[in-house]
């Protein structure tokens, strides 16, 4: 007999290697930071979270594991013959493979393997996977288990039997007459199959109670098989939730996937709660038989475990000419575009060059120089192949992506703030956005992919979670209510967030109870039933979407750290992780944003140079002209990008803007944060003359001057800091972020010592620190970022 399979005494150890989280879309119902949260509660020594055909949920897991001291273990449960699902199928065809990661070496591996299943297709749709192949990209470095009932040895075990219905978490199927009959001999052969490819070292057996009344002898044979062939034997709950409370909606999940009410899926799905999580002792009593099941699991998840930061990587080399380092050549380029820019270095451009001098000196020191480069490389090929294009957000900030033709906005002329663009104390890569003419953007994205590999870039992918609508949709499906009711029930809602608040929750037993609530009035005649279920469902991703325009780019293969799968436009690869995941994981993420504006404006410049003879770009648009700004005051708007919405047109008349910076202010004020921050209507009066300008204190003066003394972006914030408190632009960024997320009292009372003892220092007044402090803690949650507007 193995050692693996001795008797366990004492104090045991568990580790949960077999659960799906909310990324097995529609079949597991917990986030995966709801498990590892539960897995840590319950004592578990570690989990591993095997999303079907994907690594979706790693960098959650990751990071929620790391908080609470938790082992993370890496796998998926892959799908061997797998089709595209015909409608009505209650059971996908395909035989479940659960792989588990051996260290970083082995989730690269699993990572690209599950990327290759789906690029082989061709198509958005299922991976298809050959189970010699996976054996060779293995490596030896994976642990593969036996699975569930649609492993490959139960299968053959349970070979005999009836053909199942369609089975949700745990299902078992609803068998009437005798015992049955194991056919252990085919069942061998599979498993010896699994370790002649993958390596005897490489395999366990596993077994899973889910209550059914042959679960122990079928997991008496399963123990009797790993022990014939020396192999470990494994205990997993084959977990599809975190708690038993959450067996209902399971079951409602069920019902979706196998397309049918749930009324109909009786007898396919277990009575009681049985695919949650358990501690060691809960899983000891449910396999009593087997405790060494139990202490193995623990043993193997040892072997397993690893932090995933070890798998981040950097970006490609920038491609220089020779003799140039990535930095030098970032200066020259930098020079070079000063010197149409600006002039060539004097008197006159000396603030110029500093600032200049000043960004590349920090840009050098976080060694980003790369990243700038790969940047003004996709903007080069736009302008060569005439696309327009053009940087946007807080790059606005720099002077040197202004030199680079990356943006069009003068940040030394408007006096931008470097420090809210790149701070010295930055972790990662910064945030450059492209907006690109719509109509040529996928060019492009093939451009990316060509110049550095389909397997070293990819589009970043984006979770579509559950909204109001489809979610009251999906509920009302899944208790059987007609596809017009459907309908009818999701149309009347017009809503984001909760539905209810969560004061109403799904139970089984309130099914059919058709009493409606009595607020908010767009529930009004919606059961309670599918309300409640409506709401445990929006908590859940429903699909893999496609970022808007992210695109994250490596300097190995990106299958290696996640896989990819295609989108529905052809020659689209796109991420297993939304951009929150991917920068957690290290990954450098592009945004390639599609613009129509920028059309109609490359095609008025054709039309200028054409009629005029002049040749205008974005940074030499005129923009002084006194016509435009009639035309703008009489709120002459519509089709002008950003300023034709109905508040904007409201708006222009009031404020009346004649320069170029009054357009800056009035796409800035008719934001929510200045909205509700009470900032429009004492900039109007102030604008039109009608109040006085004043200032809490002098030194505010500086940050506060071009805005009339009403604070309206980030950016001042910063400058107030800066001028007011002694703030370097480094702190004065810490402060804009901190005082712009959640604050917890410690770091926000810090702070305000901080700032006070930074205002005495410059001899401000108590009275007047106190309302500096409360007019930058108020002003954090509104003010608009200078560079964006």
């Amino acid at each position: 007999m193995s050692d693996f399979n001795r008797d366990v005494g004492g104090q045991v150890d568990y580790a949960e290697l077999h659960a799906h989280s909310a990324y097995s879309f529609l079949d597991g119902c917990s986030q995966p930071a709801a498990l590892v949260e539960q897995a840590a509660r319950l004592g578990l020594t570690a989990i591993a979270i095997t999303d079907h055909d994907g690594l979706y949920a790693a960098v959650q897991c990751a990071s929620a594991a790391r908080e609470v001291g938790l082992g993370a273990v890496y796998g998926a449960e892959l799908t061997l013959g797998a089709t595209e699902e015909t409608p009505g199928a209650d059971d996908p065809p395909g035989t479940h493979l659960l792989v588990l990661a051996r260290g970083p070496a082995g989730y690269a591996r699993l990572a690209r393997a599950i990327a290759q299943g789906y690029l082989r297709t061709g198509r958005k749709g299922p991976p298809s996977y050959d189970l010699e192949d996976l054996a060779a990209v293995s490596g030896g470095e994976w642990l593969v288990l036996t699975g569930c009932r649609k492993g490959a040895v139960r299968q053959a075990l349970e070979g005999a039997q009836p053909p199942r219905g369609s089975a949700g978490p745990a299902a078992q199927p609803a068998w009437n007459g005798a015992a049955p009959t194991w056919n252990s001999a085919a069942a061998r052969a599979e498993l010896d199959r699994l370790t002649a490819l993958f390596g005897h070292d490489n395999v366990a057996v596993e077994i899973t109670d889910g209550a059914s009344p042959w679960d122990p002898a079928r997991c008496d044979a399963l123990a009797d098989l790993a022990a014939a062939a020396g192999l470990p034997l494994v205990a997993t709950g084959n977990v599809h939730y975190a708690r038993p409370g959450e067996f209902p909606v399971a079951g409602a999940m069920a019902a979706l996937r196998g397309r049918r009410a749930l009324d109909l899926m009786d007898g396919f799905l277990p009575a009681t709660p049985t695919a949650h999580l358990r501690s060691a002792r809960q899983m000891l009593e449910r396999h009593r038989a087997h405790p060494q099941a139990v202490a193995t699991a623990a043993a193997l998840a040892r072997e397993c475990t690893f932090d995933l930061r070890l798998i981040a990587p950097d970006l490609p080399p920038a491609r220089v000419p020779p003799g140039h380092t990535e930095a030098t050549y970032l200066r020259e380029l930098t020079w070079q575009g000063a010197a149409e820019r600006y002039g060539p270095p004097g008197p006159a451009t000396a603030k110029a060059y500093g600032i200049l001098e000043h960004e590349l000196d920090i840009i050098e020191r976080l060694n980003f120089p790369g990243y700038f480069l790969t940047v003004h490389q996709i903007v080069q090929f736009c302008r060569r192949e005439g696309i327009l294009c053009q940087g946007r957000g807080s790059a606005a900030n720099s002077a040197v992506c202004y030199v680079l033709g990356i943006t069009a906005v003068d940040a030394v002329k408007y006096g931008l703030l470097f420090e809210r663009f790149l701070a010295p104390e930055r972790e990662g890569y910064p945030d450059i956005d492209l907006d690109i003419e719509s109509g040529r953007r996928e060019e492009v994205i093939q451009h990316v992919y060509a110049t550095y590999g389909r397997e070293n870039c990819a589009l970043v992918g984006a979770v579509i979670s559950y909204r109001p609508r489809l979610a009251l949709r999906d509920a009302a499906r899944a208790l059987g209510y007609d596809t017009g009711q459907q309908d009818a029930w999701s149309k009347q809602v017009e809503r984001w967030g909760t539905l209810t608040g969560g004061k109403i929750r799904y139970t089984p037993w309130g099914r059919g109870d058709a009493t409606p609530v009595t607020a908010p009035d767009d529930l009004q005649g919606i059961p309670e039933d599918v309300l409640g279920l409506a709401e445990s469902f929006m908590k859940l991703p429903r699909h893999l979407g496609i970022h808007p325009g992210g695109m994250v780019v490596a300097n190995r293969p990106v299958i290696d750290i996640c896989p990819v799968q295609w989108g529905r436009m052809a020659d689209r690869s796109v991420l297993q992780w939304d951009k929150d995941d991917a920068a957690d994981a290290g990954l450098v993420k592009f945004d390639l944003l599609g613009l129509g504006m920028l059309g109609a404006v490359r095609r008025a410049f054709e039309e200028i140079e054409r009629t005029e003879g002049e040749r205008w770009q974005m940074y030499t648009i005129p923009s002084e002209r006194p016509e435009v700004y009639d035309l703008l005051c009489a709120a002459d708007t519509v089709g002008v990008f950003q300023v034709e919405s109905r508040a904007q047109m409201a708006t222009l008349p009031r404020l009346r803007p004649r320069r170029f910076y009054d357009l800056v202010v009035e796409v800035a004020l008719i934001r929510p944060g200045p909205i509700q921050g009470g900032s429009v209507h004492p900039y109007i009066e102030r604008a039109r003359g009608r109040q006085p300008v004043t200032y809490d204190h002098p030194l505010l003066r500086p940050a506060l001057e071009r805005t009339l003394g009403v604070p309206l972006f980030q950016e001042q914030l910063m400058q107030m800091a800066i001028d007011a408190a002694g703030f370097t632009p480094s702190q004065a960024d810490q402060l804009r972020r901190a005082m712009g997320s959640k604050r917890s009292p410690e770091r926000m009372a810090a702070l305000r010592d901080q700032l006070l003892d930074g205002m005495a220092a410059k001899g401000i007044p108590p009275d007047a620190r106190e309302r500096i402090y409360h007019q930058l803690r108020a002003f954090a949650d509104f003010g608009f970022p200078e560079s964006h507007s």
